[in-house]
């Protein structure tokens, strides 16, 4: 146990989420409406192009393995002094880790945001892209929530 963190509730990841949110979407936007136009906005297709897939997903999608790979966290994560480690031990998760809970994000999305939502009322406020990579996210303890347990 380690007295001196608690585990990131539900409504700081949102707000980290959030800012994260705003910060791809202040690249991806210009970015797309330059290329596409602003029909892209509303069109039918989920992908317009290969550089919608480029931009939209795989440029995500590797920037935040990065940050997390960097700084255990993304910039909204930072924000709230927040951070990603192994469950067990404490220590900075491993790339297969982070590749993991990535893509279990979409998982735990896909039926309804139920895995995300699990975060709320899990002990350990793990989503299910948390427990499918072996993670937790943790912060200085601030007395919202339980204190940290590995192992």
């Amino acid at each position: 146990m380690n007295e001196d963190l608690e585990y990131a509730g539900f409504w700081v990841r949102v707000g980290a989420a959030l800012i994260d949110t705003i910060l791809i979407s202040l690249i991806i936007w210009p970015v797309m409406t330059a290329v596409y136009g602003t029909d892209y906005w509303t069109a039918d297709k989920l992908i317009q192009g290969p550089l919608d897939f480029l931009v939209s997903w795989v440029l995500p999608a590797v920037a935040v393995i990065l940050f997390w790979l960097a700084r255990q966290a993304t910039p909204g994560k930072m924000a709230v002094a927040a951070r990603i480690v192994d469950a067990k031990s404490g220590a900075t998760p491993t790339t297969a880790q982070f590749v993991i809970r990535y893509l279990g994000y979409y998982v735990a999305m896909l039926p309804l945001f139920i895995g995300i939502l699990w975060v709320a009322f899990d002990p350990r406020k793990q989503g299910w892209h948390d427990k499918m990579a072996g993670t937790v996210v943790v912060r200085r303890k601030r007395g919202a929530t339980a204190p940290v347990r590995f192992g």
